[in-house]
């Protein structure tokens, strides 16, 4: 008996038993259903947080206020505005292109009765061109308006919208910040958003301003403190020189003596996304090793349906044998009927895997969840191997029936 005989007559002993087979079948959909959604899910994650990094701006090295290892937070020394004028130096730092220092101040926005509590971003004029996102109607922060500390705010579309209504310009509009007027200078573009973040949801206010007006953050020596340094390095290729000299300025600032006491970090794009690449990568292995667990339990109960079919078929099987069949046909078909079981549960769940990264596609718009081939192969495969594991025990249980004693079983 050849390949498609063995698998034609596997075909026809299931569909003999429809529902049984439906049901033996039911692991294995979902099973396979949950690793392809889960699988795109992880990817359609990770991609979306790569493009939002890339959104960030090109060239660009991030830092960071670190304790040194071993160290507590009285070694930490905090990054402040000399160490950012330090990093714009052309003479000592020449790979870097622009710095954009950062201070948050979390504060309550109002606007006549609309009022919100949200994170006001103190930044400096060259923001807009490190991070390439430049105002629709009226202006950005200015020199002047660093100098004077003055109260002037700059909305994103979506405070706009929150405070003053879709559509209304609120150029010329006062809003109060902690209570503080501040006047509305200018209206940001709008930028995608999602529904993980909202990067249109923001204020900016001069960061002299946000340290002095809004809260108090000097330094013993007279200096401000900042919440991060952004630095864009002149091109791609200089990227790591770029870092290096910052990392030498700020040791010479800090006065650190060793490699091992660095109070802070830097960290380029690439690192921030290796490190998320990472988090995404262990959570989608987590996600599609619980779902595993189902393709494990259809296995299980697909062993036990193809035991209960020997026990059915035992008289069959010794008729076979009495006729001609060999060890090897008997098992060979029951291999097959396990197999074709498994297959046809694996293809049924990868179209369940496609109907929920669809649905998963339209529900969260910026989210994009596709199947890739890799998934669909590793699925088909999965279900292969289930079905040969979970099958072998039956089917040599079957093979090695003797013929005499199959023929008189009752």
């Amino acid at each position: 008996m050849n390949l498609l005989e063995s698998v034609r007559l596997a075909v026809e002993a299931l569909l003999a038993n429809k529902l049984r087979s439906a049901l033996t079948m039911l692991g294995i959909v979902i099973g396979v259903g949950a690793v392809i959604a889960l699988v795109s899910f992880g990817q359609g994650v990770e991609q979306y947080i790569t493009r939002q990094f890339q959104s960030l701006g090109a060239n660009l090295l991030f830092v960071f206020s670190s304790t040194p290892p071993g160290g507590g937070p009285g070694d930490v020394k905090a990054l402040t505005m000399a160490d950012a004028s330090a990093l714009a130096n052309p003479l000592l730092a020449p790979s870097v292109l622009r710095v954009s220092p950062q201070y948050d101040v979390f504060a309550v926005v109002a606007a006549g009765r609309n009022n919100s509590a949200m994170n006001v971003s103190g930044v400096t004029p060259v923001y807009q061109d490190v991070r390439g996102w430049y105002p629709q109607y009226g202006r950005f922060i200015e020199e002047t308006d660093i100098l004077t500390s003055a109260r002037v705010a700059i909305l994103g579309a979506s405070t706009a919208a929150d405070l003053f209504g879709p559509g209304i310009d609120p150029v010329g509009q006062t809003i109060r910040i902690n209570t503080l007027p501040f006047r509305v200078v200018g209206l940001m573009e709008q930028r995608p958003s999602s529904g993980f973040a909202d990067e249109n949801d923001v204020v900016f206010v001069p960061i002299s301003t946000a340290q002095t007006r809004l809260t108090r953050a000097p330094m013993r020596d007279g200096s401000y403190r900042v919440a991060f340094i952004t630095v864009q390095a002149v091109s791609e290729g200089r990227m790591d020189t770029a870092a290096d000299e910052i990392s030498r300025i700020l040791v010479e600032r800090h006065g650190i003596q060793y490699r091992d006491q660095e109070d802070f970090t830097v960290l380029s794009q690439n690192d921030l996304l290796s490190v998320v690449g990472e988090i995404t990568g262990l959570l989608t292995i987590f996600l599609a090793v619980i779902a595993g667990v189902s393709l494990l339990v259809g296995g299980i109960g697909i062993m036990n349906i193809m035991l209960v079919t020997v026990t059915e078929r035992t008289r069959e099987i010794g008729l076979r044998k009495a006729v001609g069949a060999r060890y090897g046909d008997i098992l060979l078909q029951f291999l097959i009927e396990s197999v074709v079981l498994t297959v046809t549960g694996g293809l049924i769940g990868i179209g369940l895997g496609f109907l929920a990264a669809t649905i998963g596609s339209a529900l969260i718009p910026d989210l994009t969840l596709t199947v890739t081939v890799g998934a669909i192969l590793l699925a088909t495969t999965v279900s292969t191997v289930i079905g040969l594991f979970f099958g072998i025990y039956p089917a040599s249980r079957a093979a090695a029936l003797n013929p005499i004693d199959a023929l008189r079983y009752e």
